[in-house]
């Protein structure tokens, strides 16, 4: 009994950290925002940089038939790239918040405090008597 007490007290630790949970929560917000920027490549810039490239359709489709019958899907390629470029972008301008709200709240501590009265006058004596000697 005092081992899974043990064991589950210590994962109870493991996962009350906040490191876990901050992790947690970003898979969960990155799935989340995996969808939209799919969502934005496929339904917006696809057509759009399909009317470019000089077809109507989406630029998915663009593929290249191989010679013995398969085929090279350039489109979807570049969808993935597309779709990386924008979570990494993403993922770094909330990385480069983040840092910044924690380099606010870890500001320069605060300046030391004055030397008392008492303290001045004791160093006004040492260096009185420094310069005696």
């Amino acid at each position: 009994m005092s081992t899974s007490s043990g064991f589950f007290a210590e994962f109870k630790t493991f996962i009350a950290r906040g490191n876990v949970l901050d992790l947690a929560v970003g898979v969960i917000i990155g799935g989340a925002f995996s969808s939209i920027t799919t969502s934005l490549v496929n339904d917006i810039i696809n057509p759009i940089l399909g009317i470019l490239t000089g077809g109507h359709e989406s630029l998915s489709a663009l593929a290249f038939q191989l010679p013995g019958g398969g085929a090279l899907m350039l489109g979807n390629f570049i969808n993935a790239v597309l779709n990386f470029l924008i979570m990494s972008f993403a993922v770094f301008c909330m990385v480069k918040a983040v840092n910044r709200l924690h380099r606010k709240k870890e500001a320069a501590p605060p300046p030391p405090p004055k030397p008392t009265r008492e303290e001045q006058l004791l160093t006004e004596i040492r260096d009185l008597l420094k310069e005696k000697a």
